[in-house]
């Protein structure tokens, strides 16, 4: 399980989730009305994973071209939205993509 150490939500930072395998330096916690507007079925998809075991679900979105968003999908189906700078995500997927306790989805 990943451990994050950078700014906490206390201090005015976003964090993801724990049981994400990284973190970024440059995120922002969005409203689910915003997030869930952002990321329609016009978006492009850069990928979408699930733990194995099936609990936690992420999807990750280019909305400009230096700005993605992530979503979260708890194991009870509540949904979260991280705005986060492109060229920052690309390496950190390489990093969920390499961790096994996480699979690419269709």
């Amino acid at each position: 399980m990943a451990v994050h150490h950078g700014r906490s939500e206390e201090d005015g930072g976003a964090t993801l989730p724990a049981v994400v395998p990284f973190e970024l330096s440059h995120l922002t916690r969005m409203s689910w009305e915003m997030g869930s507007r952002t990321v329609d079925d016009d978006a492009t998809t850069l990928g979408r994973w699930a733990q194995r075991d099936g609990r936690w679900r992420l999807a990750a979105f280019a909305v400009t071209s230096e700005t993605a968003v992530i979503r979260a999908r708890t194991p009870v189906g509540r949904e979260r939205f991280y705005g986060a700078i492109r060229s920052e995500l690309r390496a950190a997927l390489e990093t969920l993509e390499s961790t096994p306790a996480w699979r690419a989805v269709e």
